[in-house]
């Protein structure tokens, strides 16, 4: 769980005080003598959380009350600050059992998490609705004018006295008692829908017995799958929904049927009638949303999401929705015809279905640029990779990243990295790069403690990144695609938006911004996977030591706009059905396949059971409800944000100083559209992203 996804059971209200002493053998309730004091995963047992986690209630409990019962009149340090280090403890155990969760758990921790999610919500609302710790908030908050304040202080006075009322403070009888229940149970649906997601992630294998069935699949995929056989004691070979074993099959598989099956499976996950079923789960989340924006006065749920948003209204939102769509529909239907034709022309019967769609495209791709992406593969061993990126960023902002030393580990798949500015340490790095049962899909950036800087006391961040790349078969390494090296991109430039960090209160620190903004970072990061000049610093073949050859590069870069309104379209689907779920204002009712089918532009038929909702957890168990246009939105800014790189040079260090000084280390100090601005000297444009799409013609001609 990333910190912005914890906020759906905790406030942001993380403490710098001693940790609760006694109980010596629980770990989580000592301080940790440890480098850093990175969590002493290898002491930390299961039957450790329950005991730690009240017993921190306790302790955060009685810090608010101290909070509360001062005679001193309310002042920002004595009220404002004195949240901010009100629940270290707390925070500090619940990272780890909720990171744990997501990335190594098994069905003991889910069951612990499933009963501590409750008591935990109870405590946050316990915070959030304590009317006279928000009189003492509210009494700062009216005199926030005339104290002196720094922006940053004065974004979190502005934050925290927003985040009362958000939650429910200004409630009163019943009302309060309704938001109380119903936020206790979204915390609980939330952790159910990431474990049915999981469970029928795990519960499905394809089993190949025949060679034939393996026809088109490219050698390494063949080999995972064999691997993956082997470990499970079986003849032939497994693929599996984890990605880099579904994405490669039903991309290049020549079996129609199997690539059939296994599409079906990876899109039923919890819509198959089971006791892993998220219908229920979704009707009944999305009802209870629309009930909490009632009763804090909004018309429905995206209405209060987006009122905390770069994106400030559902209007604002529907015109972009409806500005990208006619922008990038019209080549998404080209696409679709392109491929369809040729699809024809190579036996295939019209329409073509979902299992074949990626199958044709890549085919399609492969004779019109002359290129198949596996070519890139062996240049993309995971190690090099991973200096390339390190490297990169001692080039851009001067950080060196060393192998750390004596570092504790919760799976033996993770390498720690402390990392440098100088001789001054910015925080530690852990990466956990390769699929396992116990993991959830995706990837995603983490952390187990933010960075703060109160009173004085320096806490850099220990920040977590979690793949599910391809992992290395028999004597071969990692060898990533092209799509794991931008996603490598992504993550990490989650990671350095958290690491890089440098402010005072860690409710604000790194990628505690708004939703819409905090992909930034990330997506910006994604543009240097098109530059030859990083490209050849670290892409290198694994066997002979080969530069990828410029041709190669070449070819990255003209098939860069491949199928750029098809993706572009599918992306803005998936925005529009999450904007339908959080614009209900009446509950579902039938399968929530029905409802999606009639909020998503599809351009293939649709095809009875399959259902991208039922393992949508970005929405539903992750903090993007009603916020995924979120990507979109901040890939607009990325385009336009390199554009600046462009101009100057992809490495220049005072355009990458500028972005560090202005955005990275800014966190979430400053409402988005100000640090945007003091970077770009002016306000987003979404050309940049028309051109680097390929729809700037369509537009132009639009105009005419």
């Amino acid at each position: 769980m990333n910190k912005l996804t914890k906020s759906l059971l905790l406030m942001t209200i993380i403490a710098t005080t001693t940790p609760v002493m006694g109980q010596n053998a629980n770990p989580l309730l000592q301080e940790w003598k440890t480098p850093h004091q990175t969590p002493p995963f290898s002491q930390i047992r299961n039957e450790h959380y329950t005991p730690a986690v009240k017993e921190a209630i306790k302790e955060a409990e009685g810090n608010i009350q101290k909070i509360i019962k001062q005679k001193a009149a309310p002042t920002f340090e004595n009220t404002i600050v004195a949240l901010q280090t009100a629940s270290k403890s707390l925070d500090r155990i619940t990272s780890v059992m909720f990171n744990i969760n997501e990335c190594n758990t098994n069905a003991e921790l889910q069951s612990i998490v499933m009963k501590l999610t409750p008591e935990l919500t109870r405590y946050s609302n316990s915070v959030n609705m304590n009317e006279k710790l928000f009189a003492r908030v509210k009494a700062v908050y009216e005199q926030r004018d005339q104290l002196n304040l720094t922006v940053e202080q004065r974004t979190l006075l502005e934050d925290t006295y927003k985040g009362f009322v958000r939650n429910g403070v200004n409630l009163t009888g019943k009302d309060k008692r309704t938001f109380a229940k119903n936020s206790e149970r979204l915390a609980e649906l939330s952790q159910l829908m990431n474990q049915h997601v999981l469970a029928d992630n795990n519960d499905y294998i394809l089993h190949v017995t025949q060679e034939k069935d393996l026809s088109g699949l490219p050698e390494n995929v063949i080999a995972a799958a064999r691997q993956e056989a082997q470990e499970r004691n079986m003849e032939g070979w497994v693929f599996t929904l984890a990605y880099p074993s579904f994405g490669p099959f039903i991309t290049y598989a020549d079996n129609r049927s199997l690539r059939e099956e296994i599409w079906r499976a990876y899109n039923s996950r919890g819509n198959r009638g089971n006791q892993n079923d998220n219908n229920e789960v979704i009707r009944e989340m999305t009802q209870l949303r629309y009930e909490q924006a009632k009763l804090l006065g909004y018309g429905n749920y995206s209405e209060y999401v987006l009122s905390n948003r770069m994106c400030e209204t559902t209007q604002q939102l529907t015109d972009f929705f409806n500005q990208l769509l006619n922008a990038a529909l019209p080549f998404a239907k080209h696409d679709l015809v392109e491929v369809s034709r040729y699809a024809q022309q190579h036996g295939a019967e019209l329409p073509l279905q979902r299992w074949d769609f990626s199958y044709y495209s890549e085919k399609l791709k492969q004779e019109k640029y002359k290129f198949d992406e596996e070519l890139l593969r062996p240049y993309f061993q995971l190690e090099r990779v991973r200096q390339g990126i390190f490297d990169l960023y001692g080039r851009l902002y001067g950080l060196r990243f060393t192998e750390a030393q004596g570092i504790d580990v919760y799976h033996p798949d993770v390498k720690v990295y402390e990392v440098y500015d100088g001789s001054r340490l910015m925080g530690v790095l852990y990466l956990d790069m390769h699929p396992r049962a116990s993991k959830r899909s995706g990837a995603w950036m983490t952390s187990f403690r933010e960075q703060s800087n109160i009173g004085g006391k320096q806490v850099r961040p220990l920040i977590q990144v979690v793949c599910n790349f391809s992992k290395p078969v028999g004597d071969k390494p990692a060898l990533l695609s092209f799509s794991e090296v931008e996603t490598f991109m992504h993550e990490f430039g989650h990671a350095m938006h958290g690491m890089l960090t440098d402010c005072t209160y860690p409710g604000i620190s790194g990628t505690s911004v708004k939703r819409d903004f905090v992909e930034l970072p990330s997506q910006v990061m994604e543009n240097w996977c098109y530059e030859s000049q990083f490209l050849n610093t670290f892409a290198r073949h694994y066997q002979t030591g080969d530069t990828i050859p410029g041709e190669y590069i070449q070819k990255i870069k003209i098939a860069e706009k491949y199928l750029a309104g098809w993706l572009c379209v599918r992306q803005l689907s998936l925005g529009l059905v999450d904007f339908a779920y959080h614009t209900i204002t009446t509950p579902i009712e039938g399968p929530v396949e029905d409802f999606e089918r009639q909020h998503m532009v599809e351009l293939l038929p649709p095809v009875k059971g399959a259902n991208t909702s039922t393992a949508f957890t970005h929405i539903f168990a992750g903090g993007y409800a009603s916020g995924y246009y979120g990507y979109k939105w901040a890939e607009v800014l990325d385009a336009d944000v390199f554009s600046q790189f462009k101009q100057n040079g992809i490495f220049d260090k005072a355009t990458a100083e500028r972005f560090r000084r202005e955005i990275l280390s800014k966190g979430g100090t400053q409402h988005p559209a100000i640090l945007f601005r003091n970077f770009m000297g002016r306000d987003p444009n979404i050309q940049a992203f028309l051109i680097r799409s390929g729809f700037e013609e369509e537009v132009k001609t639009a105009a005419e």
